[in-house]
């Protein structure tokens, strides 16, 4: 009788195995593993969400296994495949309009930002941005718009956010331009900080609202509407006890970092990312190199803001002395980071430019040197390096998280086919087609 039993559960268990729908992708070219040579005419097995197999030729569903009528085919034979990509460094809740009531804030609410977040999410989903990191937003948008989105509830792209940023009083984190009564009506963040000690309790504050990684703001900032500079804002004593605080916590650490003062001071604290890093020196190499840390550059940020100052007369003086100051010497940095072996990771600042827009980074990246291959490569295998999800994103290979794009054409020949996606599938659901 035990014998029988256990034979019936088995049989269901089988039968279940194979009454599940697979699907199965027909891949004129996969760039499986980005940095290496694309492969031609390939079979992707997807099962559960989960990359099940890869081989090569145009396998039907009986020869990978399956029932015909149990699998789905997509066929992309006619198009170039890739990992889904990562974008390191957005602001999924908001996006600059220059046509905007710079007041209206303060008669908004919390779920305000969820409901504009949406289709922000959305558009950079469809744009093949499959897993973001956000690099600030307020705690309680952030952990609902990540919940939204894991259930399905919402549309958009898998989310590891900061909520919020660790900064010092006076800092770019901190509430600038409004008069002191207003300032004072606000109240002071929690993760506002002063001091070693301080800084020690605004990080574990960030952890128990449930930040994933802990953003810094190392250096003044160029959209914050103070006066004072993109020098060095947190100590090194205090950035030392940020970093000591999260790791002990389980967190890495992000920097907001401009000028070389306060992106050296930041690397030897033991950050895990520079975001970016737009003044950085020779030191700064060494130091990236000695550490291990990522460079995470930004490039389409500084475009970005220089393109609105030619037709927004409403930015105000201190923004936009930062931004006549910060612009233009970002692609001498990129290039002395490419040039000296940094590693670079992608990220966009998406919210300062358009969300949906983020592929007009790997234009920049090329335009300033980067090879086309290695610029999709800071998108998938060295942004998952970084968010310590390389068992599960970044390429496309048996065990993996089926999350996959695909364009028209070759990208390694045109980089500027990665702005027009044609197919994005997200943990095996195809959202694009």
């Amino acid at each position: 009788m035990k014998k029988l039993l256990t034979t019936l559960i088995l049989s269901v268990a089988i039968f279940g195995l194979n009454a599940q729908t697979a699907q199965i992708i027909h891949a004129g070219s996969l760039l499986a593993e980005p940095g290496k040579a694309p492969l031609k005419n390939q079979s992707i097995l997807i099962e559960n969400g989960k990359i099940k197999e890869v081989r090569s030729g145009f396998s039907t569903a009986e020869q990978m296994g399956y029932e015909s009528s149990k699998v789905t085919l997509l066929n992309l034979k006619d198009k170039f495949v890739m990992p889904g990509f990562i974008d390191l460094h957005t602001h999924i809740t908001g996006e600059r309009d220059i046509n905007a009531n710079p007041y209206e804030w303060v008669k908004l609410e919390e779920a305000d930002g969820a409901y504009r977040a949406i289709p922000y999410a959305q558009r950079t989903l469809n744009a093949g941005f499959t897993t973001i990191r956000n690099l600030g937003g307020e705690p309680n948008i952030m952990n609902a718009l990540k919940r939204a989105i894991s259930q399905g509830v919402v549309t958009g792209p898998r989310i590891f956010a900061s909520t919020g940023a660790v900064s010092a009083t006076g800092g770019h984190g901190d509430t600038h331009g409004y008069n002191s009564n207003i300032m004072e009506m606000i109240g002071v963040d929690a993760s506002i900080c002063d001091g070693a000690d301080d800084c020690r309790r605004a990080v574990r504050d960030m952890v128990k609202r449930g930040a994933d990684v802990i953003k810094i703001t190392a250096t003044g900032g160029v959209l914050s509407n103070t006066a004072a500079g993109v020098g060095q804002q947190l100590t090194d004593d205090e950035m030392k006890a940020i970093v000591e605080t999260a790791t002990s916590m389980g967190r890495n650490v992000a920097a907001h970092a401009h000028e070389a003062d306060g992106i050296n001071a930041a690397l030897r604290a033991g950050v895990q990312t520079i975001d970016h890093g737009s003044y950085l020196n020779d030191e700064s190499v060494r130091l990236f190199n000695q550490t291990g840390a990522y460079l995470v550059p930004t490039l389409l940020a500084g475009v970005s803001v220089k393109e609105e100052l030619e037709v927004n007369d409403k930015i105000p003086p201190a923004i936009a002395a930062k931004i006549r100051q910060v612009a233009p010497v970002v692609e001498a940095s990129f290039k002395r980071a490419l040039k000296g072996g940094v590693k670079i990771a992608f990220g966009t600042d998406s919210g300062v430019s358009k969300h949906g827009l983020n592929a007009r980074e790997f234009e920049l990246m090329v335009q300033y040197g980067m090879d086309e291959n290695d610029a999709i490569k800071s998108a998938t295998i060295t942004a998952a390096e970084v968010l310590g999800m390389s068992n599960q994103l970044g390429t496309i290979e048996n065990g993996k998280i089926a999350d996959i794009v695909a364009v028209d054409g070759n990208p390694l020949q045109n980089i500027s086919l990665l702005k027009d996606v044609k197919f994005v599938m997200k943990e095996g659901v195809v959202y694009k087609e």
